[in-house]
């Protein structure tokens, strides 16, 4: 009987241990605000990774974006990020202008994604139908030092405004532009998202909403990493006609303290799940095996290259 509970015993211990010798991984996913297009991505990815890396528990963490993204990352906060191309590149240089202290040496690239729209809508009654118009009027450009914050001081900039031009300048997170906007206490708001985002969805159906073109030539001073693109007509309600605007490149960020192994289960499930991340939400159609590698101003975590070569991305 002695004998019997002895070997009980360190079964029961070694089951008990069991747990410290695997110790379960953690991946926070960092995105933005829950009425953007970073969530319910990131909710996607959380689902995908905690269904099919086993051992993994997942959590999606809603930010301001992409400046605290990167920071947070930098900080051991979270092991993936979504970020614009143009605040990676502030990262990494250290801009402190843009909101980086000191240089974000420990960042890492997972890929590439889809293109952020700079979209700016304005309400009928405003009478702004061009960026010249903005001036004298209120419009809200996004959480302070915000990806989205950066996108507007550059465009403005570019076209040769700045915030001392408008009536009033409002620093909000999406939504909350949008609830302004409906109760007719703000003008207009620039967005950075993905098209189709869901705060101006909500405006477009409740407000008459004008689009507002960004020229080409205005998007030419300020040059890499934004382009020339269209919003395509019916976008929004009342949107009839393809509208010109700017985008930034999104990518997936990790970390130098992620190891290799996860950050290359991280990038292959992105990529051999792009189907669910078009489910979630409609900017998931536009990211791309085949610019994934490409682009970006930090270097690739060794994980994500090691799937790129599997994939002849890189040789």
């Amino acid at each position: 009987m002695r004998a019997k509970l002895i070997a009980a015993a360190i079964a029961s211990a070694t089951t008990l241990s069991a747990p410290a010798a695997h110790a379960q991984q953690f991946i926070n996913v960092l995105t933005g605000g829950t009425s953007g297009v970073y969530y319910p991505l990131g909710v996607a990815i959380g689902k995908i990774y905690g269904d099919k890396i086993p051992g993994v528990k997942t959590q999606v963490q809603a930010t301001k974006a992409s400046v605290e993204n990167l920071v947070l990352l930098q900080q051991g906060r979270g092991e993936i990020a979504f970020t614009l191309g143009d605040s990676l590149k502030a990262a990494w240089d250290g801009d402190a202008e843009a909101g980086f202290k000191s240089r974000l040496d420990k960042l890492r690239t997972i890929g590439a994604i889809y293109p952020n729209y700079i979209q700016i809508v304005a309400t009928a009654d405003s009478g702004i139908k061009t960026l010249a118009d903005l001036k004298g009027k209120s419009l809200s450009v996004g959480a302070p030092k915000s990806g989205t914050e950066l996108n507007s001081r550059a465009i403005l900039g570019a076209a040769g405004m700045s915030y001392k031009d408008m009536g009033k300048i409002e620093y909000l997170p999406f939504a909350e532009s949008v609830d302004l906007m409906k109760n007719r206490q703000l003008n207009a708001t620039l967005q950075s998202a993905g098209l189709g985002v869901a705060s101006l969805k909500d405006l477009s159906t409740s407000t008459e909403i004008t689009v507002v073109s960004v020229p080409k030539a205005v998007i030419d001073k300020i040059g890499p990493p934004f382009i020339a693109v269209n919003i395509p007509a019916n976008t929004y309600n009342g949107q009839d006609k393809d509208v010109p605007t700017a985008a930034v490149i999104n990518y997936l960020v990790t970390s130098s303290a992620v190891s290799d192994d996860l950050a290359y289960q991280m990038t292959k499930l992105v990529f051999e799940s792009l189907s669910e991340l078009a489910n979630a939400h409609a900017a998931g159609k536009e990211i791309k095996l085949a610019t994934a590698a490409a682009g970006s101003p930090v270097p690739l975590h060794p994980g994500a290259i090691r799937y790129y070569k599997e994939k002849g991305l890189i040789k």
